[in-house]
Parts: C-alpha cells; sequence; structure tokens
C-alpha cells in the first residue's frame, strides 16, 4: 500500500530492497509512511557508509537527497513498517512498538549482506501511544556522533547515515527543531521482540520469529539438535562481549531496556548515552537514572538480567515441560559471568600490553583501577599515556605519588615477562587504548552550534574521531577531560 502524501519514486542512488520481516506475521508489525514535514534539510550525511552500502548519494541533488532522508519519497521496493515489541523500561514491563521509528526496508549490500534502513523521527505510529512521533535535531545528531565513534572504535554497533531537519518543530520542555535520524543496523530485533510475541502466549509466532532469527543472524545453528537454546547463548555471548567492550573505553548506554537490547549484538539506541571523563565506576549521566540502574559498573549485571527475560520469553520453545525448559536455560544462562569477565580480562591485558596470562593480572588491574578511582584520573587518558614511548610514571601520576610508582614498576615487570619488550608492549596498548572519544563538553558544543546552523564544530568532531588509535593531528580541546564547570555532567534521553 502506497500513501497518496509519500510518493514513490522509482529513481535510485542504488537501493536493493528486500524485506524479509515484514513477511512474517502481522502481528509484528504494521504498515504506515513517514509523516509529511514542511521543508528537509540534509545536515550531515555519511557518504562513506553509504559507499560502503553500494549507495551513490553523491549524485543525489541536495533537496533530493534531504527529502529521501525524511521519508518523503519512498523508494521503489521499499515497505515501510513499524515494528511491534516490548520491553522492560528500568524493570517494569510494558507493551512498546515503534512510536517514532519507521523501518523503511531490508537493503542487500553489494557484498550481500543484508541491513535494516530505518527512519528514527518520522511521524506517528500505531504504536506511538498518544507521542508525535518526532525527534529533536540534538538527540538525532548525538546519535550519529556516538554510533559512529563506537564504529571507529571497533565496537559492534548500528551506524548513522543521514541526519536531516524538517523544517517544524517538536514540542518538548522546550520548542526544538525537528530532525529525521536514517540508522543502519544488522536488524531491529530486540529481547523485547520476543518478549512483546511471548507475552501474548502465540507459540507459533514465537517459533517463527526465532527461526527468522537464526536464520538472519546465526545460520549456523539451523542444525544444531536445540536450535533455541543455542540462540540463547549465541545472543549471550555476543551480548557479553559487546558489554565488555563498552567496558573497556568507558561508554555508558544508560538505557539498557530489554526493548535496547539487539539480538544481533549491536549497540543501538544512543540516547543518554556518554563516555566517562575521570574513571568512577559508579557514572551515570542519564537525568532518568536516579538509582543508577544503569550505571558503568552495572552494565554486565544488566546485560545479564535482560538475557535472563531474553530466555524465559523462549522457554515454550527449549521444552514442552516448563520445568524442564527452565532447568536448560538456567544452565546457559550460568555462564554468562564467566563469558563477561574473561572477554572483559582479555580486553584489559591488550590495554595494558601484557603478552599471554598471569594469575596476577586481575590484581594488576584493580589495583590500577583503584588508584585512578582514587585520584580521579582520566580513563581515556591515562591507558593512552602508558602505551606511548618513553612513558614513565611521572608522566601519569603526580610527582611523588609512591603508590603509582610501584604499581608502574610491577606492571614493567610484568608487560616485558615471556620476552616482550616495552616497545612491543606500548606497539599492542596503541591498538587498543584510543587517543581519543567523543568528549561530552565537545559533543554538547557542536549539538549548540548545529542548532544555529554552524557545521564547523560538529564536522571538526567527526574529522577527529575517524580514526581513534591513530597517532595523528586533532583539536587539542578533543585530547583533553571537560573542565570542572562540566563535571557533573547529565544527559537526557530525547524522546
Amino acid at each position: 500500500m502506497t500513501s497518496p502524501m509519500i510518493p514513490q519514486t522509482s529513481a535510485s542512488p542504488g537501493w536493493r530492497f528486500d524485506n524479509s520481516y515484514a513477511r512474517l506475521p502481522a502481528t509484528l508489525y504494521a504498515r504506515v509512511h513517514p509523516a509529511p514535514v514542511r521543508a528537509p534539510g540534509a545536515v550531515v550525511i555519511n557518504y562513506a557508509l553509504a559507499h560502503e552500502l553500494g549507495l551513490s548519494l553523491e549524485a543525489m541533488a541536495p533537496d533530493a537527497a534531504a527529502a529521501l532522508f525524511a521519508g518523503q519519497t519512498i523508494p521503489g521496493g521499499a515497505d515501510p513498517i513499524a515494528q511491534a515489541y516490548a520491553g522492560h523500561q528500568f524493570g517494569g514491563f510494558t507493551m512498546l512498538g515503534d512510536g517514532r521509528a519507521i523501518l523503511l526496508g531490508e537493503h542487500l549490500t553489494p557484498s550481500g549482506t543484508r541491513v535494516d534502513i530505518q527512519f528514527k523521527g518520522s511521524g506517528p505510529t500505531p504504536f506511538s501511544r498518544s507521542g508525535d512521533g518526532r525527534a529533536a535535531l540534538g538527540p538525532m545528531l548525538r546519535e550519529y556522533i556516538v554510533s559512529e565513534a563506537m564504529h571507529a572504535l571497533g565496537i559492534p554497533t548500528t551506524r548513522s547515515l543521514a541526519v536531516v531537519t524538517t523544517g517544524e518543530q517538536v514540542y518538548r520542555e522546550d520548542r526544538l527543531r525537528g530532525a529525521v535520524l536514517t540508522r543502519v543496523a544488522a536488524s531491529h530485533l530486540r529481547v523485547g521482540t520476543f518478549q512483546y510475541v511471548a507475552a501474548q502466549g502465540d507459540v507459533a509466532t514465537l517459533r517463527a520469529l526465532a527461526d527468522y532469527a537464526i536464520a538472519r543472524h546465526y545460520p549456523e545453528l539451523s542444525a544444531d539438535a536445540h536450535p533455541y537454546l543455542a540462540l540463547l547463548r549465541a545472543v549471550m555471548e555476543r551480548q557479553m562481549a559487546l558489554i565488555a567492550r563498552w567496558q573497556l573505553v568507558g561508554f555508558v548506554h544508560g538505557v539498557m531496556n530489554t526493548d535496547n537490547m539487539s539480538i544481533a549484538g549491536e549497540t543501538i539506541d544512543y540516547g543518554p548515552c556518554a563516555f566517562m571523563d575521570r574513571y568512577h565506576p559508579e557514572t551515570v549521566f542519564s537525568s532518568i537514572d536516579g538509582h543508577g540502574r544503569y550505571a558503568f559498573d552495572q552494565q554486565p549485571a544488566i546485560a545479564n538480567w535482560n538475557l535472563a527475560r531474553f530466555a524465559e520469553s523462549l522457554l515454550p520453545l527449549f521444552d514442552a515441560e516448563s520445568s524442564r525448559a527452565v532447568e536448560l536455560a538456567t544452565a546457559v544462562l550460568a555462564e554468562a559471568p564467566s563469558l563477561f569477565e574473561h572477554a572483559w580480562l582479555e580486553g584489559m591485558r591488550a590495554k595494558l600490553g601484557l603478552a599471554g596470562a598471569d594469575a596476577e593480572d586481575l590484581t594488576l588491574v584493580g589495583e590500577l583501577l583503584a588508584w585512578m578511582q582514587e585520584t580521579g584520573a582520566d580513563f581515556t587518558n591515562t591507558f593512552r599515556a602508558l602505551s606511548l614511548p618513553a612513558t614513565d610514571a611521572a608522566r601519569i601520576a603526580p610527582p611523588n605519588d609512591a603508590r603509582f610508582e610501584a604499581w608502574h614498576a610491577r606492571w614493567l615487570s610484568r608487560a616485558t615477562a615471556h620476552g616482550a619488550t616495552v616497545a612491543d608492549a606500548q606497539l599492542r596498548m596503541r591498538a587498543a587504548n584510543p587517543a581519543i572519544i567523543p568528549r561530552n563538553h565537545r559533543v554538547e558544543a557542536a549539538l549548540a552550534a548545529a542548532q544555529v546552523d554552524d557545521l564547523v564544530p560538529l564536522n571538526r568532531l567527526l574529522a577527529d574521531i575517524e580514526a581513534p588509535y591513530d597517532e595523528r593531528p586533532r583539536d587539542p580541546d578533543g585530547l583533553q577531560p571537560a573542565p570542572e564547570s562540566a563535571a557533573h555532567y547529565r544527559t537526557f534521553c530525547g524522546t
């Protein structure tokens, strides 16, 4: 069905749509078109990502590109839908769905990879729950910046293809400029998608959804004797590895609801997210997380909790006998903490340039983190400084810091064990410790400037975070922690 208000065009920069999710049972989605907007205008287009996707966006006129990414023209082959899902939001279960997002379709890249193309902020859907379905420019640019930074850091993530303004205002606490983000994802299958079906007691649709997830993301599991248990284990492995990667760069997601956990193992839904400057394990940025449920140090446990909710949704597929199904799921979930700990410790060994494994490595890491917490050391800069040639203790810690000097001596001894040199260790470290992250004060400055159409800070920031592990000239402000005036930084969900 094509809306008379949103024209469908055969002109294409290279789209190849094949919309498999829209062939699943209709209870999983609703067909809907993006809402018309007054005056779409392009803010940023990710031409490098477009090239990876096989799209020739450079050839498009600016007005045509803006109309495309505002959802005002629908490419041939697209089949726009809003997906249904549920979720535990701060521990409370509710039925949800894409309230301000529309899946344009699934695009096949030149290599045959299938990716979702989703508009975020494209107007109301049947799942909007009295909301306007719109998004503001600031939060959409935040997602663009941080998701692309995460990709550059080598962390699995959704990507951002474009942000366009709508020429309209959205109303939250204030009047804000409206915008639409185009997100690219391996899929938008969430833990909450399975919770939605399980809550309805529809085992046939649950099985169809699980089979679809296996075929799309884990095809090697199709021949497993217990494919649905294998699906739980595979999602768990990816998720715990992902959270370990977050912890290793000081990333705080901020809203780890079950509807924000992708079963493909990607970081998804960048709302009140941010990176730590000073190291503190209880760091919380989100203005709506008053009790620290999603604090930095709680992220592994919350991922485990979310995986338990995923397992609950799949119970009818594990075994017809409910007690046996619970037993099977519990045995799989018991592996989650050790999976995280192994991935995290291996990552910390890389950050410290430690070859092989030593029984004292965990203690060595713990002592450094304890010193960082007590002294307010910058998380990113401390590890990067350790990785630079000719680094000594005096370049990292205050003068005469006996505690750090003793730790540094132990680290040098461990880093040069197994025949390694300090230079060997530091070479490995520079591949694991970024020189730059999207510092919060720079993100805020870029968002503020973009509100008045000054895109220079945004473009400079995006250029700086492209190759975070390289030694290269950068804006000096991006290499420093936020000033003291920003010590109590808060982020907002943007909904």
